[in-house]
């Protein structure tokens, strides 16, 4: 068998408190566009998404250190993530066309 000489990553406070920071700011901006700027309709539900992104990006880059780590694991988040949207984008298709049982709902 052969020995893999991986080295763990360690992230320094300061590299920590910045992607913290960066999480709150994207936070209080989710929060105000919610609150107080009216977005058009579709629009708004895009914007909502790509900030959620945005953050889970940097929650596992930097706090599961995905970035420092190999590419495999970061194909098997990948390869889950479009799983689970595979399963929603069915489930949606299943329901959306579906005729309603009960009219009076």
């Amino acid at each position: 068998m052969s020995e893999h000489n991986h080295e763990h990553h360690i992230s320094s406070a300061g590299q920590l408190w910045a992607v913290g920071t960066a999480l709150l700011i994207l936070t209080i901006i989710t929060v105000v566009l919610a609150k107080f700027i009216v977005i058009p309709s579709p629009f708004d539900v895009i914007t909502a998404i790509t900030i959620a992104l945005m953050k889970a990006f940097l929650v596992a880059a930097f706090f599961m250190n995905l970035y420092w780590d190999t590419k495999f694991h970061a194909l098997l988040l990948f390869m889950a993530v479009a799983f689970f949207l595979l399963m929603i984008s069915i489930t949606l298709l299943d329901t959306l066309y579906r005729a309603d049982v009960v009219p009076s709902f």
